[in-house]
């Protein structure tokens, strides 16, 4: 049984085929296929091989583009509560709210670079465990909150008077 040859070797370049020895005029290659250069300072290094991992690649535009829009998803929730916009409180607050969750979404595509490509997906996949697990929990515990106040909570004055 023969060596495995290696591709960057032809048939002609030595009658020596012993692993580890490389012919006059072929480059080495690393254990994982890639050929070892020598001029690593000169723009040929292993760094130089654009790996697509599906995330989106940081830019000073995309930078900024994300900072303008947190500053401005700040600035207008901040201006309905100092300006008193709205005359009812709950209302600026489901406001505020869906500006903080529309504010999350800019954080997470422009600062954390997610995508659905990103880490083959896995990333997605991980946010959307998380926020069920959250709604999951919130709700559970509102619910339980309201119902123990509800059951535990006489219904008036009169009545915890008239308690045994």
């Amino acid at each position: 049984m023969s060596a495995p040859r290696n591709p960057t070797r032809s048939s002609d370049d030595t009658p020596d085929n012993t692993p580890g020895k490389t012919p006059p005029g072929a480059e080495p290659l690393h254990s994982h296929g890639h050929a070892v250069h020598h001029d690593q300072g000169h723009g040929h290094g292993h760094d130089d091989h654009d790996h697509d991992d599906g995330a989106a690649h940081s830019t000073f535009k995309g930078y900024m583009t994300g900072f303008v829009l947190s500053v401005i998803l700040t600035a207008i929730p901040f201006w309905l509560v100092m300006g008193n916009v709205f005359e009812k409180s709950s209302t600026t607050a489901l406001v505020i709210l869906g500006f903080a969750a529309v504010q999350i979404v800019v954080h997470m595509v422009y600062f954390l670079h997610m995508n659905t490509r990103s880490e083959g997906g896995w990333n997605m996949l991980a946010l959307v465990f998380t926020l069920v697990l959250v709604v999951i929990t919130l709700t559970g515990s509102l619910w339980v909150m309201f119902h123990l106040n509800h059951n535990m909570m006489p219904p008036s004055v009169h009545d915890m008077k008239n308690m045994p």
